[in-house]
């Protein structure tokens, strides 16, 4: 039996329908896709967002690099930072 046109399927089965499909794709054409639905959900971002966002993350990095040379927090390497993390996940799931 041929399978039935996303068109005459109900509307429950579309998504189950739309998902096999897209498993077809290579993974880069599943991120597009996947990138493009959550846009259509969430809204994309426009450029003035954007800018907005990026002069955010330019005075939170200015902030924690004053912070750091008048010496008010104390650096970890990398290394002691990814087992802080490890460590408060495995606590977490407990």
């Amino acid at each position: 039996m041929a399978p039935r046109s996303l068109y005459t399927q109900s509307m429950a089965g579309k998504p189950e329908a739309v998902y096999e499909l897209g498993m077809e794709l290579d993974v880069d054409e599943r991120a597009v896709v996947a990138h493009k639905l959550l846009a259509s959900v969430h809204g994309e971002a426009s450029d003035g967002d954007q800018v907005d966002v990026d002069a955010a993350w330019k005075d939170e990095i200015r902030r924690r690099i004053d912070e750091v040379e008048r010496g008010e927090v104390q650096l970890v390497s990398g290394e002691e930072s990814q087992a802080r993390v490890r460590a408060l996940l495995t606590e977490l799931h407990q």
